[in-house]
């Protein structure tokens, strides 16, 4: 009596991702960094204003609120559009990212030229005091991580239009945006300490 048996079928099941990828969690690494850079620049802040008798110095103009203010509203909230195109993405939605990218580097593209301006009319330089030393430096490089923010954008907006992403590949887009919002969260403190807290005498 002959036996026949037939071949057992293995099913491959598609493999699926757990946890954050490399690339996520190097810019979490890189994130922690500059956060300490901009924590001990916002300290020293504080010490130079500690140690002098008057802060900002005798004939020095403090930043003007009336630009800075709704500025600061746009910058914060690019990061809408750009939480929009990240969750777009992972529904699979092309348009809504290539929109949600585009509008938030269009807010950040404003921010940036309002800081320029800014620089323009201040009455003080960078080499003048203390104060001005502080301040170029934490308000520029504030200002340089967001325009480094805007190259980046301009990267993922060209793969988005290539199609380069789906609702299983993204993790750029991921990663983009989770820069993006430590830049806007940046903010939070160097607005309030650079701009409000010389008004406060």
């Amino acid at each position: 009596m002959t036996v026949t048996t037939r071949p057992r079928v293995i099913e491959v099941q598609p493999a699926i991702r757990r946890g954050y990828s490399t690339a996520w969690w190097g810019m979490v690494c890189m994130i922690a960094t500059e956060g300490m850079i901009f924590a001990i620049l916002i300290a020293s802040y504080f010490f130079l204003r500690a140690t002098n008798k008057q802060w900002p110095p005798p004939g020095v103009e403090v930043p003007n609120l009336t630009l800075v203010i709704p500025f600061s509203l746009v910058l914060w909230g690019s990061s809408i559009p750009v939480f929009r195109a990240e969750h777009a993405i992972r529904r699979g939605d092309q348009r809504g990212l290539r929109i949600g990218l585009l509008v938030g580097s269009l807010m950040g593209l404003a921010f940036v030229a309002y800081t320029i301006k800014d620089f323009q009319d201040l009455h003080f330089g960078w080499r003048d005091h203390a104060y001005g030393s502080i301040f170029y430096i934490t308000v520029g490089l504030h200002a340089t991580h967001v325009v480094i923010g805007l190259l980046m954008s301009l990267i993922v907006q060209i793969k988005a239009w290539q199609g380069k992403f789906s609702a299983e590949r993204h993790v750029t887009v991921e990663v983009f945006s989770l820069y993006w919002h430590f830049v806007d969260a940046v903010w939070l403190f160097v607005f309030p300490v650079f701009f409000l807290s010389p008004h406060i005498r």
